[in-house]
């Protein structure tokens, strides 16, 4: 592909299914003239966030992409309730292996207990499992001026607002707090202020990315359905409905203030020296990710794993193939017709 671009990329949060993110990096690293210029990253994203960064920073595009493949091997082993690589390689598809871990015994018996039972309730026994894993990555790259400008998100639990971390700011406890589902996790302290999920506030916030010194494009990589046709009935499917909701939200508001900041823009309103033109562009797989459920994002089988970066890669491809030369130059995304 002819021409070199710039891009900055919003990575959505939504656990395990932030494999299909994976997925869409390794498929962009393949692009000699593509640049990442800054990410912003919530949950799932901001690990592929740190992952991408420090393996660039290493190695360049085959460190990157070897230190993706290193972070999402390890989520695959993290043990909880997988099921055998044998069991799910026979089934049809991973809405039939969706249904089967939701339907399983022990997957019932753990989502019933995190209704009722507070992380706080284990006492001296409770570990964040993904401790292990984001304690490994290497902060001094992670942190480094050089290479992509990166942006961790969590949610304040005091105030409700989103916090940013960037720089010197990023740490073991910043990744785990914008990873953190209050539900399963006690919520991590940094300063003086505990901090949740950043989906639930910024998922993820694109305002960081609005800094002069980024291009204006944005490809958001979504993760969670804006859209289910059905209405959900069953118990598991209305709660999967609110959960997908819940953390879209924000990113719905700030796709609409993004239009309207747009609006201004071409009214001739606002002078183009006092406001950012951004152009919005997003790579996600909606029909994919409706076969699947809060399940599979919470239970990590190497399996699924597998399917969601094979399909992030060829979103990724079907992207880059249509709208390579619009990068740069206009966005992809009708924001008037989609989000307004």
């Amino acid at each position: 592909m002819a021409g070199t671009k710039r891009i900055n990329l919003g990575l959505q949060g939504g656990g395990a299914h932030g494999a299909f993110t994976w997925g869409v990096l390794d498929r962009m690293l393949d692009e000699e003239s593509l640049e990442i210029a800054g990410i912003s990253g919530t949950s799932a994203g901001a690990l592929n966030g740190a992952a991408f960064k420090s393996g660039w920073l290493a190695g360049g595009r085959e460190g990157a992409r070897e230190n993706l493949d290193w972070l999402w091997a390890q989520m695959g082993a993290l043990g909880d309730m997988r099921m055998p690589v044998w069991m799910t390689g026979a089934l049809p598809g991973v809405g039939a292996v969706s249904d089967a871990i939701e339907l399983s015994p022990p997957y019932m018996m753990a989502d019933a207990m995190s209704r009722v039972v507070s992380p706080y309730a284990y006492g001296p026994f409770y570990s964040n499992p993904l401790s292990r894993i984001v304690e490994q990555f290497a902060y001094d790259r992670v942190c480094n001026t050089a290479g992509p400008k990166f942006f961790v998100g969590a949610t304040n639990v005091h105030d409700g607002k989103i916090r940013i971390f960037a720089g010197d700011e990023i740490s073991t406890d910043s990744l785990l707090a914008s990873a953190c589902l209050p539900t399963l996790f006690q919520a991590v302290e940094i300063g003086e202020a505990h901090y949740w999920d950043g989906g639930y506030a910024g998922n993820p916030a694109l305002f960081p990315l609005f800094d002069r010194d980024l291009p204006p494009d944005i490809v958001v990589v979504n993760i969670n359905p804006l859209h289910r046709p059905d209405v959900p009935t069953s118990a598991q499917d209305i709660q999967n409905r609110i959960n997908e909701i819940s953390f879209n939200a924000s990113l719905l508001r700030e796709l609409r203030a993004i239009r309207f900041a747009q609006e201004l823009l071409e009214s001739g309103a606002v002078a183009e020296d006092r406001l950012k033109r951004v152009f919005v562009h997003m790579i996600a797989d909606d029909a994919l990710m409706r076969e699947l459920s809060v399940a599979t994002k919470l239970v990590p089988t190497p399996y699924v794993l597998s399917q969601l970066k094979a399909a992030g890669r060829q979103a990724a491809d079907r992207f880059l193939e249509a709208h390579w030369d619009d990068l740069n130059s206009c966005g992809t995304v009708d924001l008037e017709r989609t989000y307004g």
